[in-house]
């Protein structure tokens, strides 16, 4: 299956031509740094991008002050990683292990230099996505979590990271590792924790707090000015992005959860063209966000819109739930949609806690070696049944109807099938659950007999309904009776466009269309040319 980054191994030694380092003198500075220099601090903005001319750089132990992997970047090879085209910050320090000459060049001149020479930028970034990887497979990272297992607040952060494709390493309560990480830290080594590095230790965590340490929640000044705002970060979105940064437009994108949205939680997505062995839904957004990244496009997150005005001018202004504002000249909906809560008791106590709305490799982890209940007859949850076959002992999936012939696909059917590990019972439905902390067990009642029985299990994944996400839009445009965006209304010239010129929705949340990925993927790219024409009735968001 595809994944987000090449083998480090086979990029890491890949110059820039000598031109490009012409073109890197000529836009930055010449700089030595003596010997023990910390050149990347953690959790300073990585706004400065660092060619090594001669001399030797080492990621930093942020926890003990020593050298935290046994490779060093050397003369011909650069600093950084994939955070540094959205302007995040460092995750590990690095130091200057001898006297080092190097290039900086800010941020901001270093895109632009990007964008102009692409034969560059294709090494730096396949680099940077490649070093992403290897953090990823390796947990190397100064963000700690420890007692994942035992505290829904950490659970929650180890989650926000996964799904955001954020390295980060889970130590288990009392273990020697996490007793040591403790006392470093000068914190009870009884107690969950989340921690950034020796220094930072996270009070009551939240997925907010972290990301503004790590440089993902960005701060806008006053009612900052945008071309288009991209609200919702799925596949709609992020190809809303890539192609409104590579026209030109200035655009922000904003999610609340996860980069991916609902499909980023699709462990496996087998008939999306050009991914013959199957990507997660995960990383195929990821791999779009770069590329939105590359092209200027920001992002930011979690942030969630509360409210969307319409002001005199004609453009209009998000408020966020933290209360900051920015003003755009044209907003695209990419919200998506939601599995439905279900009218269950107790449903509220176990979210997070053996009720799940996702199957990613936390969930999965979570179930090993029990039997894990899904609740849904669509192609998420087959994905999610099938991924997860591989880790609980069993999987039982609940279908409201008689049969998946209409909602899932038939190559994924066939497999659930066939599969000895996975049972199908239809007419099925959740009843109670039932447990203390976390969900112990549930009541399957048939719907057709009323028959119920208990199951035994810690891990229920709900993973039906589609409700879209549509109530921050104020009453501005025009939904149908079930709450999606109508479209083509106001602007015959655009089928995604709503009945308030300047609005427009793509992807799940718009009525009718087809809730298919490759779908969402094509209405946000196609939706861009309409933005522009709309958005350069007047001059561009960067020039006022």
């Amino acid at each position: 299956m595809e994944t987000i980054g090449a083998d480090l191994r086979q990029m890491q030694r890949t110059p820039l031509a000598a031109a490009h380092v012409d073109a890197l003198r000529a836009a930055g500075k010449v700089v030595t740094h003596p010997a023990g220099t910390i050149l990347a601090r953690l959790g300073a903005p990585a706004d400065c991008f660092v060619y090594v001319e001669e001399g030797e750089v080492e990621l930093v132990n942020p926890y003990t002050g020593e050298r935290h992997l046994p490779s060093t970047l050397g003369p011909a090879q650069f600093m950084g990683e994939i955070s540094f085209l959205n302007g995040g910050a460092w995750s590990i320090p690095m130091r200057a292990v001898r006297d080092t000459r190097v290039i900086e060049v800010p941020r901001e001149t270093m895109l632009t230099l990007m964008s102009q020479i692409p034969e560059m930028s294709d090494i730096i970034i396949t680099v940077f996505s490649a070093r992403r990887r290897r953090l990823l497979d390796e947990r190397v990272s100064s963000l700690r979590l420890i007692g994942e297992d035992e505290d829904r607040d950490v659970r929650r952060i180890a989650e926000f990271a996964s799904r955001n494709r954020i390295p980060y390493s889970s130590l288990p309560l009392h273990s020697p590792e996490a007793e040591a990480t403790a006392l470093s830290c000068s914190i009870d080594p009884a107690m969950p924790a989340v921690i950034f590095g020796r220094d930072v230790v996270v009070s009551n965590p939240t997925p907010d707090k972290v990301a503004r340490l790590l440089g993902l929640n960005l701060d806008f000044r006053d009612d900052e000015k945008f071309d288009v705002l991209i609200v919702g970060g799925g596949p709609a979105g992020v190809a809303a992005g890539v192609y409104a940064g590579a026209e030109g437009l200035c655009a922000l994108v904003v999610e609340d959860v996860a980069i991916g949205g609902q499909a980023g939680t699709s462990s496996r997505i087998e008939n999306y063209m050009g991914f013959p062995t199957g990507i997660s839904g995960a990383d195929l957004v990821w791999r779009g966000e770069v590329q939105a990244m590359k092209f200027g496009t920001r992002f930011a997150m979690p942030r969630r819109v509360a409210l969307l005005e319409r002001l005199e001018d004609e453009s209009f202004c998000a408020t966020f739930d933290n209360g900051q504002r920015v003003r755009a000249k044209a907003v695209v909906v990419a919200t998506g949609v939601q599995y439905r809560r279900l009218p269950l008791d107790r449903l509220p106590d176990f979210e997070g806690a053996g009720i799940y709305y996702a199957a990613t490799e936390i969930e999965a982890r979570y179930c090993k070696g029990t039997e894990a209940v899904i609740i849904g007859g669509g192609n998420s949850a087959g994905q999610a049944a099938m991924f997860l076959s591989r880790s609980a002992r069993c999987v039982r999936l609940l279908v409201r109807g008689s049969s998946l012939a209409a909602s899932m696909s038939s190559y994924l059917s066939s497999r659930l099938a066939a599969d000895p590990r996975i049972t199908i019972e239809y007419g099925a439905e959740v009843s109670a659950l039932h447990g203390t902390d976390h969900l112990e067990a549930l009541t399957i009642r048939d719907a057709k007999t009323g028959a119920s029985r208990a199951v035994d299990t810690r891990a229920l994944f709900i993973m039906v309904g589609a409700a879209p996400n549509t109530e921050w839009l104020s009453g501005l445009v025009k939904l149908d009776g079930k709450g999606f965006v109508v479209t083509g209304s106001g602007d015959a010239s655009s089928p995604f466009a709503t009945s308030l010129p300047g609005i427009f929705a793509v992807g799940d949340v718009r009525a009718g269309s087809v809730k298919r990925v490759a779908s969402s993927v094509g209405e946000g790219s196609v939706v861009i040319s309409k933005v522009w024409e709309f958005v350069n009735r007047q001059p561009p968001a960067s020039r006022l």
